[in-house]
């Protein structure tokens, strides 16, 4: 009876998403949507946020987003144009989903960051060279990578038209003192992280797990009130900009198996010990 209900649920969920993908130019409310797979609005909203770990909402704005982005980086679309060929009222809708969900302006996104003055530095770490990134916002990426040129090319495919300048300021000085015992001055450390809600929201919870702790996918799931979302919460983790300042490497599988990890599964072990040896867990 539980697995007909959840083959009901899933064929629901399957019949939903094809309803945003085929009709999210109109910006389908909650309760069209709903009415497509004959449910109530209320029930659907739980139903589909449980499955695919984000409201029936923001997946409506995520397709709408991905669409802007084509129109404006292969059609080279106006902002009026890919609004409104997005199904978005005006220019300032568009503004306003770029900005909640990518963390810039559709005018930055389409001249690939071209005002972005990137700073930029390598430095040794105890777990192989390490490359530091950060705007005038903020850290923007740490990496571990012991080939500069790979690793400076992988930072420049977000923005590449960004203005780049190899040395050290204080943001990186900062972020290096997670290497060191004294761990006191991380709260100066200041982000700019470019992500969906969705991932904010498993990265913040991220930088609450203790060092030296270990936490499961699924349990990260539960924290952020979506606990049919594990898999989801993984592609976030598996996103992760920020190396080891946000610590994905505390994340486990629910078996004990230590799981992948984007710098490599050894990397992660190296990690999860030298933590343990330096706080006693």
């Amino acid at each position: 009876m539980m697995i007909d209900q959840a083959q009901t649920h899933y064929d629901r969920i399957v019949k939903a998403i094809e309803y945003i993908q085929e009709n999210f130019k109109q910006q389908p409310a909650l309760e069209d949507i709903a009415a497509a797979v004959h449910l109530s609005p209320f029930y659907f909203q739980r139903l589909f946020s449980e499955w695919a770990g984000v409201s029936p909402k923001k997946f409506v704005q995520y397709l709408s987003l991905e669409y802007a982005k084509s129109l404006l980086k292969n059609r080279n679309s106006s902002l009026m144009e890919a609004a409104y060929e997005t199904g978005l009222s005006g220019a300032s809708r568009l503004h306003d989903l770029f900005v909640n969900i990518e963390c810039m302006t559709p005018g930055e996104f389409k001249n690939g960051g071209k005002a972005l003055r990137i700073d930029y530095c390598f430095a040794d770490s105890p777990f192989g060279k390490v490359m530091i990134a950060s705007t005038s916002k903020g850290v923007c990426r740490i990496a571990f990578e012991e080939d500069e040129v790979l690793a400076f090319s992988n930072l420049n495919k977000s923005f590449p038209n960004a203005s780049y300048t190899q040395r050290v300021n204080q943001s990186h000085q900062a972020a290096l003192f997670i290497f060191q015992k004294d761990w006191s001055r991380l709260d100066e450390i200041k982000l700019h992280l470019n992500g969906t809600p969705f991932q904010l929201k498993v990265w913040e919870c991220l930088l609450k797990i203790p060092m030296g702790d270990l936490t499961t996918y699924g349990h990260i799931a539960k924290t952020i009130g979506n606990p049919k979302a594990s898999r989801a919460v993984g592609t976030a983790i598996s996103r992760n900009p920020v190396a080891f300042l946000i610590p994905c490497h505390r994340v486990i599988q629910s078996s004990g198996q230590i799981g992948g990890y984007m710098w490599g599964a050894t990397r992660k072990s190296a990690m999860i010990s030298w933590e343990a040896a330096r706080t006693g867990a």
